[in-house]
């Protein structure tokens, strides 16, 4: 199987927004403040790790860029704090560390039917 790799961050941004889009759950829980969703935290942490940059560094990206801002489905005047990123990545990383070491794969409610 051949992969192919991009240098798009339009193009990357798409990929992480599908693969966010198959985990259960927008919010991390019944009580959450919704203001973002996990789909739309997993996104922003990849695109961070992907264009090699800081917490800080990747909202300040999210602020000048709307084509990407439109993609993760943004406003310019409420993208989240740099410690909503930071907590988010712990949170996520806790569930997929959990997922990966029961050994059980993640199914989506969609692909169980």
């Amino acid at each position: 199987m051949k992969r192919s790799l991009t240098k798009s961050t339009l193009a990357f941004a798409r990929v992480a927004c599908q693969m966010a889009q198959e985990s259960p759950g927008a919010y991390s829980s019944p009580k959450s403040p919704r203001l973002y969703t996990q789909h739309q935290l997993f996104a922003i942490l990849a695109l961070r790790i992907f264009l090699k940059l800081d917490y800080r560094g990747v909202i300040q990206t999210l602020a000048e860029w709307s084509d990407l801002r439109k993609l993760l489905r943004l406003r310019k005047n409420h993208l989240p704090d740099h410690s909503a990123l930071v907590k988010a990545q712990k949170r996520l990383l806790k569930k997929t560390t959990l997922s990966i070491c029961s050994g059980q794969p993640r199914i989506s409610p969609a692909r169980q039917a």
